[in-house]
């Protein structure tokens, strides 16, 4: 669940213009970073806007060349005016610890205590050197690690247990970790360990460095057809082996769809991701306000199609640099429910027709809702120049390949993160009474092999 608005970047840093053929230039506003603006949980890359202040927009004029829009809502879960679906979960008791405690300082303290229910894996804490930050958090840090030994390197979530509790997330990041180890795809990125101590949880990930969607649209402008065909197949592939295992994402946007080295799309963060069965309906009203479909909005049921919807919202953004509904969080959530969408007269027919598809307001009129699923998406027109075989085995090289030197290189996270210390927050103490811990058995360790490890252009 990542927050929306972009961090200021910093002034040394310059971006190296691309082939005019793969993007549309825009220039970034200067946004500035609060230090007291509270995140929510993996936003890797910027604060969020203060308050529900309204962003100016024209949805009925068509237009050339948009400008990227900066600022948007975060991740949310709880009730709209359109009547949504709240639960309630027990918290953890907490006590304050009277001392700050740092990441690296409370490696000792922390490694060798063991809780009750919990699995031996071998791996803790311990095996990791932690190297930079990479993204904060309501909840904790997210550094970029290396496992001791070897030349391997990870995103390591870092979340505080107390925050996780006060927020009633509980059930979330359990579901998160669930589902992560039952997914095993080319365009998904991978769980590797996850493990716990008393005050923080711990997942460890594939690091992928190449960006967010959204960092390259910040920085390279509007993505041509072309670009964002192979970008939206290979996320309809990454969203089809989802719903094939039984998981709807919840929470589909730029913010949360990475660039690897090689310049394919990794979808991640499942904090809001869920398990369901077929013809059953989920009443949670969470994601993203810009890119919920409208029966989520309307709080009556919705099943995996509201994903499709999202995914239309993603491919709609990627063309024009904007969702097509903006605005405060209500007004945006009644132009989804009322408004019609207005599409740019510059985009191919056959990309308008999937995008009107995609966005059908009714989920059993939508592509993808019907009996053949994904395989209605991947058969429409637009996609007909892509061989799906190929894709899934990664032979379709994207034409943006993101300026990455390394396995260990940060250039495409903001400095505003990787210039902080790599000390982690005070954290309080749950309480010792191990059966009100949420999160036994939430120790993992993945099987070899990966797939990125076997394909990665640095082997």
């Amino acid at each position: 669940m990542v927050s929306s608005q972009f961090p200021a970047s910093s002034k040394d840093q310059t971006v190296k213009p691309l082939r005019k053929q793969l993007f549309l230039s825009t220039t970034p506003p200067d946004v500035a970073l609060k230090d007291d603006v509270e995140l929510d949980f993996s936003d890797v890359f910027g604060p969020l806007p203060d308050g529900d202040s309204e962003i100016a927009d024209s949805p009925d004029t068509l237009y050339d060349e948009p400008a990227v829009v900066y600022s948007r809502s975060h991740s949310l879960v709880g009730p709209s005016s359109f009547g949504g679906h709240s639960f309630k979960l027990n918290k953890l008791t907490l006590r304050e610890t009277e001392d700050p405690i740092g990441l690296l300082e409370c490696l000792e303290d922390e490694t060798d205590k063991a809780l009750d229910g919990e699995a031996a894996s071998g791996v803790g804490i311990k095996d990791f050197e932690v190297m930079k930050v990479v993204g904060q958090g309501a909840f904790g840090k997210v550094f970029q690690v290396r496992k001791k030994g070897t030349s391997e390197i990870f995103a390591m979530k870092v979340m505080r247990k107390d925050k996780i509790m006060e927020k009633n997330h509980g059930e979330y990041m359990k579901a998160e970790r669930d589902i992560l180890t039952k997914i095993d795809h080319p365009f998904i990125v991978q769980l590797k360990y996850s493990f716990q101590t008393k005050y923080r949880l711990y997942l460890v990930l594939d690091f992928i460095n190449g960006g967010h969607l959204f960092f390259q649209l910040y920085h390279q402008g509007l993505f041509r057809e072309e670009l964002a065909r192979v970008y939206t197949a290979e996320i309809v592939s990454a969203v089809s082996h989802l719903h094939e295992n039984g998981i709807m994402h919840r929470d589909l946007k730029p913010e949360n769809i990475l660039l690897d080295a090689d310049g394919h799309v990794m979808l991640t963060d499942f904090g809001l991701a869920k398990e369901f069965e077929e013809n059953t309906r989920s009443n949670s009203m969470c994601g993203t306000t810009e890119y919920m479909a409208p029966e989520v909005i309307h709080g009556k049921g919705y099943d995996k199609a509201a994903d499709w919807w999202s995914v239309g919202i993603l491919l709609y953004e990627m063309l024009t640099g904007k969702p097509p509904f903006l605005g405060s969080r209500e007004k945006i959530q009644q132009k989804i429910v009322k408004d019609k969408i207005k599409l740019p007269q510059f985009l191919s027919t056959e990309c308008h027709a999937l995008l009107k598809a995609l966005l059908q307001k009714e989920p059993e009129r939508r592509l993808g809702s019907g009996a053949k699923g994904a395989e209605e998406i991947k058969g429409h027109k637009w996609f007909k120049v892509v061989n799906w075989r190929k894709l899934e085995a990664r032979e379709v090289q994207p034409s943006f390949r993101p300026d990455v030197s390394g396995r260990l290189c940060i250039a495409n996270f903001d400095k505003c993160w990787t210039d902080m210390s790599v000390l982690d927050s005070p954290a309080a103490s749950p309480t010792a009474d191990a059966r009100a811990n949420p999160f036994i058995n939430f120790t993992y360790v993945r099987p070899p092999t990966s797939f990125l490890q076997q394909s990665s252009s640095f082997e």
